[in-house]
């Protein structure tokens, strides 16, 4: 296994060890759409520093964590800064 799949193994594993249902939609929240968060029914957070292997937000105001939870019936993950 190359050294990218071992990481790349590494941080899936991490991150489904930590949410209950796979995400049908990933969203992407860019500068100014952080609050769509408050419309999401959250089931976990994970801080981007907590993640193996996952580049870490510098810009400040950004609160890097994915957010993992529900809109409406949907299974959803959010980038959040």
């Amino acid at each position: 296994m190359t050294e990218i799949r071992k990481k790349l193994s590494e941080t899936t594993e991490f991150l489904k060890s930590r949410f209950k249902s796979e995400p049908l939609v990933g969203i992407i929240l860019g500068s100014g759409l952080g609050t769509l968060v408050d419309h999401i029914e959250v089931d976990t957070k994970i801080p981007y520093q907590d993640i193996p292997h996952f580049p870490v937000s510098t810009v400040k105001g950004h609160s890097g964590k994915l957010v993992f939870g529900k809109i409406g019936s949907k299974s959803v993950v959010a980038m959040q800064g």
